[in-house]
């Protein structure tokens, strides 16, 4: 099944399982991982960089990339920090797959956004007027 805003590039940290690529491939998303690109353990800066030439969103557990000072909206093609409940890869996998599932990820580019089991918090780079979403 296609997620409901069409294909987006994404990129997921090293602290996400591998095995969530292939379900977001499944979504017709065009995604690599820190892994397959040699950024194991790099610092976060290495990895945001990469993601910024790539043109990819970053997908992450990693709440550094949720720091507006570091990251400000608006200076790279987006970072969704995601804050499940239980951190075990499955439970992680499912929390994930079902924001990117539901979500039109275009929406979001430039964005840093803050995924937790009750609520999604956008923050929107510099003249650009948004809401958080439900």
């Amino acid at each position: 099944m296609e997620s409901p805003g069409g294909t987006v590039r994404l990129k997921l940290d090293e602290n996400l399982s591998r095995h969530l690529s292939q379900a977001l491939r499944d979504l017709r998303h065009d995604v690599t991982t820190a892994a397959e690109e040699g950024l194991l353990s790099q610092p976060d800066t290495a990895v945001a960089a990469a993601a910024k030439d790539e043109g990819r969103i970053l997908l992450t557990l990693d709440v550094e990339f949720g720091d507006l000072r570091k990251y400000p909206p608006g200076t790279h093609p987006g970072v969704i920090l995601f804050r499940p409940r239980s951190f075990g890869p499955a439970t992680v996998n499912r929390f994930v797959e079902g924001f990117v599932r539901s979500s039109d990820l275009r929406l979001l580019v430039g964005c840093v956004v803050i995924v937790d089991p009750t609520r999604v918090r956008v923050r929107w780079p510099p003249g650009e007027r948004g809401e958080d979403l439900a």
